[in-house]
């Protein structure tokens, strides 16, 4: 197994957003995770990854504990956190069943209005989002930046729905790691330029108060995440399938 020195590192993980140390200990290894650096099954060792990043063992536990609540690891008795495993057709129809739901939740979220403080917060999304995309490419820790004004937009867009069983079958979706908001697989910048130009039409939407167009918008917005990770996975399996067998042109 490749030691996790190597892997979980800060400049590969993409940097870390600004707040305190268990926080940006999270963002790393989470990016490491999701960039597969960490294979599904692998344990994750507390001491090496404490050493990995020149910090204390305490904020390594607290970031373990909350990427297990987010659903990216598994823990254990005696053998701690491993990282989860969760088949392609798993994370489809995860897709699929968040697109439907968060769909109704831009309806729910057109019919009853944003609250001020709702409407304050998504219009600090985008204009975050404009200001991050404006350079046209990404630097290292933009996409950890990004997934935190993503995930403000679809929170609060929930949040406006105002229908608690509405949220929890979202949250049950989240829990398989890639198909949640806040965890955005290194799609290349024209796709999170896309999905940023989906949330302004929505918000556009709901604020006219156009609860069926919303509703579509929504939905083709998490469907085409789906499409964008499908490619991105294949692209990478891809890779991994030349990496190990660099000459033999056949295989698919």
């Amino acid at each position: 197994m490749t030691d996790q020195s190597d892997r979980t590192n800060p400049e590969q993980a993409g940097g870390s957003r600004a707040g305190n140390r268990a926080l940006s200990v999270m963002d790393l290894i989470r990016e490491s995770i999701l960039r597969g650096a960490v294979g599904a099954g692998e344990r994750l060792n507390e001491v090496q990854l404490s050493k990995t990043m020149a910090v204390s063992r305490t904020p390594v536990r607290a970031a373990l504990q909350a990427l297990a609540g987010e659903g990216l690891l598994d823990y254990a008795p005696n053998r701690g956190f491993t990282v989860r495993e969760f088949p392609l057709d798993a994370i489809v129809d995860a897709y699929d069943i968040r697109a439907s739901l968060e769909g109704v939740a831009a309806r729910f979220a057109a019919e009853r209005g944003f609250r001020p403080e709702e409407k304050a917060i998504i219009e600090r999304s985008l204009a975050a989002g404009d200001k991050l995309l404006e350079r046209g490419s990404f630097e290292a820790g933009d996409l950890t930046i990004y997934r935190g004004i993503n995930g403000d937009f679809h929170d609060t867009l929930l949040a406006a729905a105002r229908n608690r069983m509405l949220g929890e079958m979202i949250r049950i979706c989240h829990h398989v790691p890639v198909s949640s908001s806040r965890n955005i697989v290194a799609f290349e910048y024209r796709d999170v330029r896309r999905r940023h130009d989906d949330h302004h039409r929505i918000y556009e939407a709901i604020v006219a108060q156009e609860p069926w167009r919303a509703e579509i918008l929504m939905r083709e917005h998490v469907s085409s995440i789906k499409a964008s990770l499908i490619r991105s996975l294949s692209e990478r399996n891809a890779d991994r399938r030349g990496e190990m067998h660099p000459a033999d042109e056949s295989i698919a």
